[in-house]
């Protein structure tokens, strides 16, 4: 019988090949799962990335829209839309991608609500109501092609932000240089003695020596912080003041002083208590600029106008108060006129070589003539004291700044305490909780 044998060799030889096909399949699976970690990681990343790119926008879009939200149950329509092309224009500005790809004006949605709760119906500027005090941006960003994922079958991804925000009272807030002297026996409660709708006078000698004897109205100009130097305005005095009346105002103001006095004078201030610039001039050309008034080296860059400059005087506003939302045949009131992006008319424009903002040039303004400002003890202003600041108040620049020789006859128009729901007035700050009493800033909801 013939024995046939297998040669040693050539069973080697198919060993080895069957443990290279072995070592294929698990190589295979092996580089199956790196790829499926590798995309985790950085196309994962990639997402997040994007992701908090997108808040950031979405962020500054709600805050930025909901600053327009003003006067809550009865804001004006035109807010609505000026708020949401303030939340477009910001949440634009950021990029998406590593910085590297812009946001389109179509990624951005903009949604107004009267609620923020399960099922709140979230409407376009257009069908927005008069009490839609919360503003809602969405950002998406479609056709995110993943880097590795997409060998195991992913296909290009797309990432949403949300944001929601409101007006709030706050901690720390901007305001004018100006203060609203509280009335004998005033309070909280009693709105410190003034009436809303009401107009008061500036009524002050220009260079009033800073002994209050040239002092007949109910406002002052203040001093927040006599011993330093406002960060962007340097100088003093009338040079400060005028900085701060063209820009933002005075901001990280403190909260009020509800009861007490102010111990500090000369360069020395305690929080909430304030200093008094008595030797004031040459403060019309800032104080015009928000009506679109200029003079100078003042213009629209430096010295940002309202959407309006119409002024309210009562030889054409015969009703004499309550310009804001009141009603005068013939007339329009600052509501309707800042709707209509009117001109300051030419009676009321100041001697002096002012040029006169045009409707267009109006049309690109910003929040300037509804203003925040201190409510002060002005009785704490002897021999040099400070005095404390009880409140903030809203209040309507009316007319632009006009003198008989020294005496300067402008005058505010009272819109009530800047903290309290619904006030049209919104400044900039540190958001706080229900039991602050500083003016309203917007504030992040969700």
């Amino acid at each position: 019988m013939i024995h046939l044998h297998s040669h040693p060799t050539a069973n080697r030889r198919r060993t080895r090949t069957r443990q290279r096909g072995a070592v294929a399949i698990v190589v295979g699976l092996m580089i199956a799962v790196m790829v499926g970690f590798i995309g985790l990681a950085l196309d994962g990343g990639h997402l997040y990335l994007t992701k908090t790119e997108l808040q950031n926008s979405a962020d500054a879009c709600a805050l930025a829209a909901s600053y327009e939200l003003t006067g809550a149950p009865t804001i004006s329509p035109a807010a609505f839309d000026r708020a949401e092309k303030a939340g477009q224009t910001v949440g634009t500005i950021n990029k998406v991608d590593f910085q590297g790809t812009p946001i389109a004006l179509t990624d951005v949605s903009v949604r107004f609500s009267t609620t923020l709760s399960a099922g709140s119906s979230w409407v376009n500027a257009g069908a927005a109501s008069t009490s839609s005090k919360y503003v809602r941006c969405t950002l998406t960003r479609s056709g995110i092609a993943p880097w590795f994922m997409q060998v195991l079958g992913f296909g290009a991804q797309t990432v949403n932000a949300l944001a929601t925000a409101t007006l709030t009272p706050a901690q720390t807030n901007c305001a004018m240089p100006m203060g609203l002297c509280v009335q004998a026996g005033g309070t909280a409660a009693n709105n410190f003695g003034y009436t809303v709708g009401d107009w008061y006078g500036l009524d002050f000698a220009e260079t009033g020596g800073g002994d209050q004897s040239a002092y007949t109205g109910n406002f002052r100009w203040l001093d927040f912080d006599p011993g330093g130097q406002t960060p962007g305005c340097p100088g003093g005095g009338a040079q400060e003041l005028a900085c701060l009346v063209k820009g933002a105002g005075q901001c990280s103001l403190p909260a009020p002083i509800v009861t007490g006095g102010c111990a500090s004078s000369g360069n020395t201030t305690d929080p909430g208590c304030v200093g008094e610039n008595g030797n004031i001039n040459a403060m019309s050309a800032a104080y015009n600029s928000r009506f679109g008034l200029y003079k100078g080296s003042n213009n629209a860059t430096n010295a940002p106008m309202d959407f309006t400059g119409n002024a309210y005087r009562i030889g054409t506003w015969t009703l004499g108060r309550n310009a804001y939302n009141g009603t005068v045949a013939g007339e329009q009131n600052f509501k309707t006129a800042r709707s209509n992006f009117v001109s300051t008319q030419g009676m009321y424009v100041p001697g002096g070589g002012y040029s006169n903002a045009s409707q267009a040039e109006h049309q690109t303004g910003a929040d300037r003539r509804m203003v925040v400002m201190p409510m002060v003890d002005c009785s704490g202003f002897t021999a040099g004291q400070h005095a404390p600041i009880r409140g903030y108040a809203c209040v309507l620049m009316l007319d632009p700044y006009d003198k008989n020789v020294n005496d300067v006859i402008s005058k505010l128009e009272f819109e009530g305490l800047a903290n309290v729901p619904g006030s049209p007035c919104a400044s900039s700050g540190i958001a706080g909780d229900t039991t602050s009493i500083g003016p309203m800033v917007p504030a992040l909801v969700q």
